[in-house]
């Protein structure tokens, strides 16, 4: 049986009072789900939040790290700091990463490797622009994503990667993607893994979709057969909002 996931990204969002009132939101909120719920702060407040939230089921992840083990990478946060701090999920590869930071998959499939080997969960991020989907190139784009960062592996490697498809092209851009659009990428996805390791390890892969899911469209969304869960961004960020798409299972 997959695992449902609803985990929530804060990007570069709350300081430390500010991260501090909304996991005070959370902690009173019942959960009805049987879902796991992770949230991703900013470094900075990783570790408060990982000991406000450390006796409740709400796991703290992170939204990056590096894949050296440590060195002159001024900025950079390697996968042991992360795990001194209690961290033991990582985000690798979101679409932001990807655009604003050029992160590649060869890069990626470092990060990954890094992690791996710290013990750490992945959730590995892919997904297309506006121009591939329009064209049609999205399937191949997304294919490549996913083999140049990920087939290196062995199938046992996937036990701790959970995969999170972004559209891009659905994320701020007036564009909407359906819940059937949703289920069609991510029924590829499960093949694309079936094709390369057996449907064994492509059933058991989670795979969330992180198109602007929110509270109104969650229920339709997670119902597809396919979807195991989310990549919240904005709705995250308001404990009520979050709490609502997590209880959508």
């Amino acid at each position: 049986m997959r695992k449902q996931i609803v985990a929530g990204n804060w990007k570069m969002n709350n300081d430390l009072s500010q991260t501090e009132s909304l996991i005070y939101e959370l902690k009173k909120i019942e959960k009805t789900s049987t879902a796991e719920v992770m949230v991703a702060p900013t470094f900075t407040n990783l570790y408060k939040a990982f000991e406000s939230l450390k006796d409740t089921d709400i796991e703290v992840i992170a939204q990056n790290m590096h894949f050296a083990v440590n060195g002159a990478y001024t900025g950079e946060i390697s996968a042991s700091m992360l795990k001194s701090v209690g961290i033991q999920t990582v985000i690798l590869g979101h679409s932001e990463r990807r655009e604003y930071f050029n992160e590649t998959d060869e890069m990626l499939a470092k990060k990954v490797d890094a992690a791996l080997a710290n013990s750490m969960r992945v959730i590995f991020c892919f997904g297309e622009v506006l121009e591939d989907r329009k064209s049609g190139n999205h399937e191949n784009v997304v294919g490549s994503q996913i083999k140049n960062a990920l087939f290196h592996l062995d199938a046992d490697a996937f036990k701790h990667i959970v995969l999170a498809y972004e559209p891009v092209w659905a994320i701020g851009t007036g564009e909407t993607a359906s819940p059937e659009q949703a289920q069609d990428m991510h029924a590829f996805i499960r093949k694309t893994l079936a094709d390369k390791y057996g449907n064994e390890v492509a059933d058991s892969v989670s795979i969330l979709y992180g198109g602007s899911v929110k509270p109104n469209n969650a229920q339709e969304i997670f119902s597809k057969p396919d979807v195991d869960g989310g990549l919240i961004g904005g709705a995250a960020l308001n404990a009520t909002d979050f709490f609502a798409i997590v209880n959508a299972f």
